[in-house]
């Protein structure tokens, strides 16, 4: 498990683009972009070479996750309160494992330790259970619409 630089960027943007409808999946652009403002903020996990997993999101003051934020990696704050979770990925043969679990209580333990207030994150309905397994809780529908979804934001706060 190690975090990102400009050279996982073609295996970064494979993931995303295996795990999420076009819709919905960043692009190698946005992900350039994400990596450099914020490339600390990503946790991959590798299967000897291969990248099978990994947690993106940069950090704000902002309290909720808006549709701009996966957009517009220069709004990364290093300073922030809040750990934002942009994209939860593990290449669908390698799920079922634990990996993205792993990734994600290595970005709460990451941020506790940084001090921010706590992660944010959207979802879909089908997986509010799963992050309310780590702790997050349902604050509702987000207004993102990101990819022309409903999302729900969940909140860990410390």
């Amino acid at each position: 498990m190690r975090t990102a630089t400009i050279n996982d960027l073609e295996a970064v943007a494979a993931v995303e683009a295996e795990c999420f409808p076009a819709a919905e999946a960043a692009t190698k652009e946005e992900f350039a972009e994400r990596i450099k403002f914020y490339g600390d903020h990503f946790w991959l996990m590798f299967d000897a070479d291969k990248l099978i997993s990994f947690v993106d999101g940069f950090v704000t003051d902002q309290p909720d996750l808006t549709d701009e934020m996966y957009e517009n990696a220069s709004m990364h704050n290093e300073k922030g309160a809040w750990q934002m979770i942009f994209g939860v990925n593990t290449i669908p043969s390698y799920r079922q494992h634990g990996y993205a679990g792993e990734l994600i209580r290595r970005a709460i333990f990451d941020a506790k330790a940084q001090h921010r207030k706590g992660l944010v994150l959207t979802c879909k309905d089908k997986l509010i259970h799963y992050y309310a397994s780590f702790g997050f809780v349902d604050e509702g529908i987000s207004e993102s619409v990101h990819g022309n979804v409903v999302w729900h934001q969940m909140r860990l706060t410390f």
